[in-house]
This record gives structure tokens, C-alpha cells and sequence, in this order.
């Protein structure tokens, strides 16, 4: 395989990890082995997978931004640890009061 061809298969491969296809996905259409494209092409395959998560994560905080609750409520929980337990503390009392039943 020629260096100008190798240096094409590089960038392709991370267009396609950052499209989010999965190895063998860009295995196929690259008419590579699944093993060969992980052996060689690794570190565009991580490059381009961070690109889509980065992407992903910019759009929802600006949907979030936009005025999407719920979309606010789940980067709360996933960033900021916020959760939607509900812890109750304090003390508390029971009373109970007794009947009697039966005959009078």
C-alpha cells in the first residue's frame, strides 16, 4: 500500500470513527480486516470517536442552555452530582391512640 494511500485511509478512518460507525462498519467500507484496521489505524479510530463525544456533548449543553429542562436535569445529574434522592433527616414522633372495641 503506497504512503499517499495509507495517509488518505488515516483521515477516512477517523471521519468515520467520528460518525460513530462501529470497526467493523468502517472495516467494510474500507475493504480492510477488522484486526488490521484496530492495528493500524488505532489511534484515528480513538481520535475521531472523541471528536463524536465532543460534539455530542457540546450540542447538549447548548440544548440545555436553550431552555431544555430536562436536558438541564440529566447534565446536573451526569456533571454536578446532583441527583433526585430525597434524604429526610430529624426526628420524628408516632402517636397512636387506643380504642377499645368490643362490648360496653
Amino acid at each position: 500500500m503506497k504512503t499517499e494511500e495509507i495517509e488518505q485511509n488515516k483521515k477516512k478512518v477517523e471521519k468515520l470513527a467520528s460518525f460513530g460507525l462501529t470497526n467493523k462498519e468502517i472495516a467494510d467500507a474500507l475493504e480492510y480486516n477488522e484486526d488490521t484496521l484496530k492495528r493500524n489505524f488505532e489511534i484515528f479510530l480513538i481520535k475521531g470517536r472523541a471528536n463524536l463525544k465532543q460534539r455530542l456533548k457540546s450540542k447538549q449543553i447548548q440544548v440545555a442552555m436553550g431552555g431544555n429542562v430536562s436536558m438541564l436535569i440529566w447534565l446536573g445529574k451526569q456533571y454536578l452530582d446532583q441527583s433526585e434522592k430525597v434524604v429526610e433527616t430529624g426526628d420524628y414522633q408516632i402517636m397512636i391512640k387506643r380504642k377499645k372495641v368490643g362490648k360496653e
